[in-house]
């Protein structure tokens, strides 16, 4: 039996034969300038693969592919009777990008004259799709065949490939756009032409369009990326579906997380009524609405990232509204039953609809659903414990969950407690007998310890709360300890820790320090933020009989109110939009 080695270079031997035969034709068949004229030695000057370190699979990838360049060869010659120079360039450079050898092959790509061969390209495309519109084959034959343009468009598109190898990224992006630069001024109104099922011209174009985008970005040219991303979604250049959605996910997510803030994109075609993205966050926020409306009608298959990107895209806009909309129209079956009552419980809570939001996670409790899914149970908890309406449903809510716990992560006991000790405090402000809410006051300070006890006292909630009990509950000793601890934890820079600690200090009738401590905050806090000291520093400067500061200090306040005013009166027209 012939050893592998052996038969790989009888293979190279058929190929090299084949191609010396080309080449002949090639001669025979266009007259080419001596100055044009390479060696077939210099054409094929490569690294060959180690014939006794391939596998067997490897020996049929290329032979596969070493019977793929010759039937392109042979169609190329039974369609215009020769293989011109640049075909034959680009027939090799092919081969050899196929075999790895990167180098060589953009040896052999940068041979072809682009600028010689584009005019013919774009006349052929042109009388293309003019003989498909007119239906007549009366029109004189194109300078080439479309055979012809497609193995040249792939060379180009290779010759791209090659250099991104090489980490040439800027000249990849360039190279890649004279491919599209090609089809799109030849065929203005789309890419529409069926040019045969043996044609890779169409496969090129896709594989391009979705190349180039990531060239730019690779060669750390944002607004190129961007303008390229819009190029391949405006264009008619014939994609499928799939194609297109994942182009628009991709942009998407640049838009969301580059870091850069792109021009709005010039829709000239538009009417004036239509909306039109102002900034990166619409416009990726747009794109992903467009994806879940394709999921809707089932068009693509349902991919959950896109609901992720989309939430966080709406949370920074604060359009949890628009997007708990989006979460209705997805057809049953097309979102998890538990994922999707959680979900719009978030966007509800999120929006301030606190109501909706229970009610939703009611359903997703309830015994014919998950009575003990664990983000819920909190999650019900927490609204219910800002409510005194609802605090002995919070009670219930977080006792099912330190139940469905039974001794887990300690951490989400810590949350457990904090919120049943949240919940029995709001239930003790409702209740008439004076045992029962001292009962629950007890009861919400043991919750309350028991969960810092379980995290070391390092969670500043559960710290806020426990001085926050204490100080209802008169303990101002312990209150105020706990006061400090929480704006250290914080470093400073909650308002409501120092509005706490102030209010404190008021209850101890030390009115002199609650003001320094007001004006502490004030300096250390930014002015959209200071509304309430403001007005805290007022009552205290009132409490001391200083009237003529106070006055002062409630018209500082006025000022920042008639600011705050302008700068955020006005509604976002685009959360409409969604």
């Amino acid at each position: 039996m012939r050893s592998k080695k052996n038969r790989l270079k009888e293979r190279r031997g058929g190929i090299r034969r084949r191609v010396e035969k080309i080449m002949k034709c090639l001669c025979s068949g266009e007259e080419l300038r001596a100055d044009r004229m390479i060696p077939l030695s210099e054409i094929l000057a490569t690294n060959d693969y180690s014939a006794s370190g391939s596998s067997s699979r490897a020996a049929e990838l290329e032979q596969k592919q070493d019977t793929g360049n010759i039937e392109e060869a042979e169609s190329s010659l039974r369609e215009s009777g020769c293989l011109n120079y640049e075909e034959a360039r680009a027939l090799l450079g092919r081969y050899e990008y196929q075999k790895g050898n990167i180098e060589a092959a953009l040896h052999v790509f940068e041979g072809i004259d682009i600028a010689v061969v584009t005019p013919k390209m774009k006349l052929t495309l042109v009388k293309k799709g003019e003989r498909r519109r007119r239906r007549s084959q009366s029109d004189a034959a194109p300078p080439m065949s479309i055979h012809a343009v497609s193995l040249l468009l792939e060379a180009i598109f290779l010759k791209a490939k090659s250099l991104q190898c090489l980490g040439r990224f800027k000249e990849a992006a360039q190279s890649c756009n004279v491919v599209l630069d090609i089809v799109e001024s030849s065929l203005p109104g789309g890419l529409r032409v069926n040019f045969g099922p043996d044609c890779k011209l169409q496969e090129t174009v896709n594989k391009a369009i979705e190349l180039l985008p990531e060239l730019w970005k690779l060669a750390d040219s944002p607004h190129e990326a961007i303008l390229s991303y819009r190029r391949a979604l405006l264009h008619a250049w014939n994609l499928d579906v799939e194609t297109n959605a994942k182009i628009q996910k991709e942009f998407a997510i640049f838009l969301l997380y580059s870091g850069g803030e792109a021009s709005p994109p010039e829709l000239r075609s538009q009417m004036d009524s239509s909306f039109v993205p102002r900034n990166n966050i619409e416009e990726a926020i747009l794109l992903l609405i467009i994806l879940l409306r394709k999921i809707s009608l089932e068009k693509i298959e349902w991919d959950p990232s896109i609901l992720d990107h989309l939430s966080y895209a709406l949370s920074l806009s604060g359009g949890l509204r628009a997007l708990a909309n989006q979460v209705e129209e997805l057809l049953p079956g097309t979102m998890n039953r538990k994922e999707r009552y959680h979900t719009l419980a978030l966007c509800y809570y999120g929006d301030g609809d606190s109501l909706t939001a229970l009610n939703m996670l009611k359903k997703l409790l309830s015994n014919a659903e998950n009575p003990k899914y664990l983000p819920a149970l909190l999650m019900a908890s927490k609204i219910c414990g800002e409510n005194p309406n609802f605090a002995e449903e919070g009670i219930s809510f977080a006792r099912r969950a330190l139940q469905s716990l039974q001794g887990g992560c300690e951490e989400m006991g810590s949350v457990a407690n904090c919120l049943l000790g949240i919940s029995l405090s709001a239930h003790s402000k409702s209740v008439v007998a004076d045992s029962e809410r001292v009962s629950r006051q007890a009861e919400a300070v043991h919750a309350l310890e028991t969960a810092g006890r379980m995290i070391k006292v390092r969670d500043p909630k559960v710290v806020y709360h426990l001085s926050l009990e204490n100080a209802e509950q008169r303990k101002l000793d312990a209150a105020l300890y706990y006061a400090k601890y929480f704006i250290k934890l914080e470093g400073g820079s909650s308002v409501k820790g120092w509005l706490l600690l102030t209010r404190i200090l008021s209850a101890q009738k030390r009115f002199k320090d609650a003001e320094a401590v007001i004006n502490a905050a004030i300096d250390q806090t930014g002015k959209w933020d200071q509304g309430e000291l403001l007005r805290t520093k007022a009552k205290l400067q009132i409490a001391r009989g200083r009237l003529k500061q106070a006055v002062e200090t409630y018209t500082h306040l006025l000022a920042v109110l008639q600011v705050q005013r302008k700068s955020f009166g006005s509604g976002n027209k685009f959360l409409k939009v969604c």
